[in-house]
C-alpha cells in the first residue's frame, strides 16, 4: 500500500486534502493531542517547551533538531508503569529501543523503573553503558549472531526472546561453553491480523519473526528448549505489531498463546511462568489519531489474560507488555528552518503549495516508507494569514522526500520561518540515515527551562572519517 510520490490528490469540500483534514479555525492553536505536556505557544505566536523558547533553540543548536521534552518521556513511562503494575499482581513494561534508544534515554528508563527491550548489539552496549541492569533486559532478533548471544550471555540479560531452532541450538551451546544459563521466551506468530501497516504487523504467518502456532512450529521450539542443555525456558512472547490503538486484537492472541501454554502444561508437566504480549500501542500523529491511554490499555489487558487462563485452568503467568513508540513517540518534535516555498499548478486550475525545510527523508523516512501521516505548525511567530493546504518536503534528491503530506499553514510561511513537526520522538532519529551524505540531526533533552544536548550533530568529518583508501595530503 505505497502511494505516488505526489501523493493523493483529493476534492471534496473544496480542498485537495483528505477528508478527515479540515480547515483550522485558527491556524495558530495547537492541537493538544499531539505535543509533550511541556510544549506550549505564547502570546506572540512562539512555541516554548518547557519554557524555553525555539527559536533559541534553533539558534544553539541549529536544525533540523529532535528536541525532547524530558518530563513527558518520563511521565509516560511512568503511566505505563504504574497502570500495569497495577494490574494481575503486577506487570513488567519493556521499553522499546528501536524507537528511540541513546545513554540519556536509557538512564530515565533505567530510573523510572521499567525493563528495556532491545534488538541488536549496538542497542546492548547503549544499554550496558548507561549501566542499565542487565536483569531487566529483553534481547530481540530474528538473525542474532553468535556474537550478540556471547555479549547477552556474558552482560547477564534476564530474557533473550528465540526466533529460530538455528538460534536454539547455538544459544544452548554458547551457554553450555560459558557454563551458564540463558533464560529465554519462544516468540511466536498468533496468526492475528494487526489494523496497521503491513510492514510493522508482526503476527501474520507470512513474516519473518517467530515460531508459527498454527503449523506446530511453536510447539516444536518448545520442546527443543526444554531438551537443550544451558536454556531455561521462561515463557512465551507474542507481538502482533505497532501503531495499535485499542486491545481488541490482543484477545484472540492471548488466547492462542495460552492455549499453547496449556497444551505444554498437559505435555511436558510445565506451567510457564510468564507471558509477553507484546504491545506496540499506537500515538496521535494527526487529529484522526485517537489512541487509548495507559489506565486504560492495562486493565483491558488484564482481563483478558484472566479470561482466558480460567478458561484453561491455568495460573495466571507474570505479564510483560511492550508499549513501543507511546512513551518515546509524543516526548518529542522536530524543528525545522524553512528554506523555499513553491506553488505547483495543478489540472483544474488548483496548485498544491511546497513548503521545503532543512531535513527531510534523513530525519524522518516514515512518510516515505510507511505512507505515514503527520501534523505540524509554524513555529516562530503568530500568523493572521489565511490557512492553506500545504505540502512539507525535504532537501534531498528524491520526490518522495515527503515530511507532511497535507496540513493547512498560515498562508505567510516563509524562508527563514521555523516549523515544528509533532510525534517524531520514535522511529526517526533511530532510522534517521545521511541520504545524500547529509549528516544526521542532534537531539537535545529540556527540561525545567533548561536544554541538554544527549546526541550531538553529526557533521561531514564523521562522514568522512568513515571513507577509507584515498591518499591523505
Amino acid at each position: 500500500m505505497h502511494a505516488h510520490e505526489a501523493g493523493a490528490l483529493h476534492a471534496e469540500a473544496g480542498h485537495r486534502g483528505p477528508s478527515w483534514l479540515r480547515p483550522p479555525d485558527d491556524v495558530n492553536a495547537l492541537y493538544p493531542g499531539l505535543w509533550a505536556q511541556g510544549v506550549s505557544r505564547g502570546d506572540d505566536g512562539v512555541l516554548s517547551i518547557a519554557g524555553l523558547d525555539v527559536r533559541s533553540l534553533a539558534a544553539e543548536f541549529g536544525t533540523p533538531l529532535y528536541v525532547v521534552d524530558e518530563d513527558d518521556l518520563r511521565a509516560r513511562a511512568r503511566a505505563y508503569r504504574d497502570a500495569f503494575g497495577a494490574v494481575l499482581g503486577g506487570a513488567d513494561v519493556y521499553y522499546a529501543g528501536k524507537a528511540f534508544l541513546s545513554v540519556a534515554v536509557a538512564r530515565w528508563i533505567a530510573e523510572e523503573g521499567l525493563s528495556l527491550d532491545v534488538c541488536s548489539g549496538g542497542e546492548l552496549a547503549v544499554a550496558l553503558r548507561a549501566g542499565f541492569p542487565a536483569e531487566r533486559i529483553g534481547l530481540h532478533g530474528n538473525n542474532k549472531s553468535v556474537a550478540e548471544l556471547e555479549r547477552a550471555l556474558a552482560a547477564g540479560v534476564g530474557r533473550i526472546i528465540v526466533d529460530s531452532f538455528d538460534e536454539i541450538g547455538r544459544l544452548s551451546q554458547l551457554a553450555t561453553e560459558r557454563g551458564v544459563t540463558a533464560r529465554v521466551l519462544v516468540r511466536t506468530k498468533v496468526g492475528v491480523e494487526a489494523h496497521t501497516h503491513e510492514y510493522i504487523a508482526t503476527a501474520h504467518e507470512d513474516q519473518k519473526f517467530g515460531f508459527s502456532i498454527a503449523g506446530g512450529e511453536a510447539a516444536e521450539a518448545v520442546r527443543q528448549v526444554l531438551a537443550a542443555p544451558g536454556v531455561e525456558l521462561l515463557g512465551l512472547h507474542s507481538h502482533i505489531g505497532s501503531q495499535i490503538y485499542d486491545t481488541a486484537g490482543f484477545e484472540v492472541a492471548a488466547r492462542r498463546v495460552l492455549r499453547l501454554q496449556a497444551e505444554i502444561r498437559d505435555e511436558h508437566g510445565v506451567e510457564l511462568p510468564e507471558l509477553d504480549l507484546g504491545g506496540g500501542f499506537g500515538i496521535a500523529y494527526t487529529s484522526q489519531d485517537d489512541p487509548e491511554p495507559p489506565d486504560v490499555l492495562a486493565p483491558g489487558m488484564a482481563e483478558i489474560v484472566a479470561h482466558e487462563c480460567a478458561g484453561y485452568g491455568l495460573a495466571v503467568p507474570r505479564l510483560s507488555v511492550e508499549p513501543g513508540r507511546s512513551i518515546a513517540g509524543p516526548s518529542t518534535f522536530t524543528l525545522y528552518e524553512v528554506g523555499t516555498v513553491k506553488s505547483v499548478p495543478l489540472d483544474g486550475g488548483a496548485s498544491r503549495r511546497y513548503v521545503a525545510v532543512d531535513g527531510g527523508m534523513s530525519d524522518n523516512i516514515r512518510t516515505a516508507l510507511y505512507d505515514a501521516d503527520y501534523s505540524c505548525t509554524l513555529a516562530s511567530r503568530s500568523s493572521d494569514a489565511p490557512a492553506v493546504l500545504s505540502r512539507v518536503v525535504g532537501k534531498h534528491c528524491e520526490s518522495g522526500d515527503i515530511v507532511v503530506k497535507d496540513e493547512f499553514l498560515p498562508g505567510d510561511v516563509a524562508p527563514g520561518d521555523l516549523i515544528a513537526v509533532p510525534g517524531t520522538g520514535a522511529y526517526c532519529r533511530s532510522m534517521a540515515n545521511t541520504y545524500n551524505h547529509v549528516p544526521r540531526s542532534a537531539v537535545v533533552a529540556v527540561r525545567d527551562g533548561e536544554a541538554r544536548l544527549i546526541m550531538r550533530r553529526e557533521t561531514e568529518d564523521d562522514l568522512l572519517t568513515l571513507d577509507v583508501g584515498w591518499p591523505r595530503g
